[in-house]
């Protein structure tokens, strides 16, 4: 279903963002509704659900956050997530240096955490149950986690030189917190621990020579602006302006030298891009210009380019269930991409030719049998 994706021509999604869409969350209880953050402020709302039971329909926008809304941000939303537990409550972070914890219900802030400087990204773990701690990148070095439960900023993270650009929970354990930051560095927490930081991840496992006059560990040779982990936690994949991807190894931090080639990336914030969830191989979708280039995550394998926005694509995010995807663009569009039906085989085909040659390459076989050579 991932490697036959396409622009869905009976699926839209209902435009009411008049600028660009950052960010997009979709709420993992349900997999049915949609959150997006746009340049203007705004968030809206949608139901992904057919409701109309037609082949052709619309993703409605169920409500939204309007610049007439007394609590809109004032400037663009960065982030927008769903409370990981129930869909009663959603948050969101902004330009405006601040992050709101809304009640889904009556569209109010129940909570606004204020920073010194710009938000980039905030991230609440998916698998918590002992902290409810929302991890803040700003424009300071410094990480910053938010306390669901006492309405307070209770820890801070220090280590990074320049702002954070990017947050992530790790869904394997729960106490384990990546940030990506403009200084090239990518840094792992245990947010238990005093120090905090139990490791900055090292593009070049130790291997570079001693005498050079940089000893401290980077993870890029320029801004590092996404980081993303693999669904099981054991992988954590980062792009950064230098233009490229790496995938690291979640326990032992180690570069694990996966090529993916030039991976254009000129955000000058963070980028938001996905990984595929119970497939194998798994594939990671990253926005690429005006496209999403779609790669196995493992062997670095460009699979294909997904085309249709007609701007710059901020962010992509996955519906698991039906391995559907949604992305946001400079266009004011999202686009629902879903899996080709296949139309059955007619008979007078299928008997010339054998069934690998309708696989992707991706999934084809490289075993023989002796009888095919002979």
């Amino acid at each position: 279903r991932v490697l036959s994706l396409e622009l869905n021509k009976d699926r839209d999604v209902e435009r009411i963002h008049g600028s660009g869409v950052n960010t997009l969350d979709i709420e993992p209880v349900e997999g049915r509704y949609m959150l997006s953050g746009g340049s203007d402020g705004v968030i809206v709302l949608y139901d992904l659900e057919n409701l109309s039971r037609k082949p052709s329909y619309t993703c409605k926008a169920l409500c939204s956050v309007g610049r007439s809304h007394p609590d809109v941000h004032r400037y663009s939303v960065e982030t927008v997530q769903w409370y990981p537990h129930d869909t009663g409550m959603f948050t969101s972070s902004s330009f405006d240096k601040t992050l709101k914890i809304w009640d889904t219900n009556t569209l109010q802030p129940a909570d606004v955490f204020h920073f010194e400087g710009t938000v980039y990204s905030h991230h609440m773990s998916p698998v918590a149950t002992k902290h409810c701690l929302i991890a803040v990148g700003t424009k300071s070095p410094k990480v910053q986690l938010c306390d669901l439960k006492s309405g307070s900023c209770s820890h801070i993270l220090q280590g990074h030189r320049q702002e954070v650009l990017a947050v992530s929970w790790s869904p394997r354990h729960e106490y384990i917190l990546a940030t990506a930051s403009a200084d090239s560095r990518v840094k792992l927490w245990d947010v238990r621990r005093a120090s905090g930081c139990l490791s900055t991840l090292d593009q070049h496992n130790g291997e570079k020579s001693r005498s050079s006059s940089e000893a401290a560990s980077t993870a890029h040779n320029g801004r590092v602006n996404g980081l993303c982990y693999t669904n099981d936690g054991l992988h954590l994949l980062t792009v950064g302006t230098d233009d490229r991807m790496r995938l690291w190894n979640g326990s032992t931090g180690e570069n694990t030298l996966v090529n993916y080639g030039k991976v254009c990336n000129e955000s000058r914030k963070g980028l938001k891009f996905t990984i595929s969830c119970g497939c194998n191989p798994e594939f990671a979708f990253v926005p690429y210009g005006s496209t999403i280039a779609v790669y196995t995550v493992f062997t670095g394998e460009l699979i294909t380019m997904l085309r249709g926005h007609y701007s710059t694509i901020n962010c992509c995010v996955l519906q698991p269930n039906f391995q559907e995807l949604y992305s946001g663009s400079k266009d004011c569009n999202i686009l629902a991409w879903v899996p080709a039906l296949r139309g059955p085989v007619p008979d007078d085909i299928s008997e010339k030719s054998p069934p690998q040659q309708h696989l992707n390459p991706a999934y084809e076989d490289a075993w023989s049998s002796s009888d095919d050579e002979g």
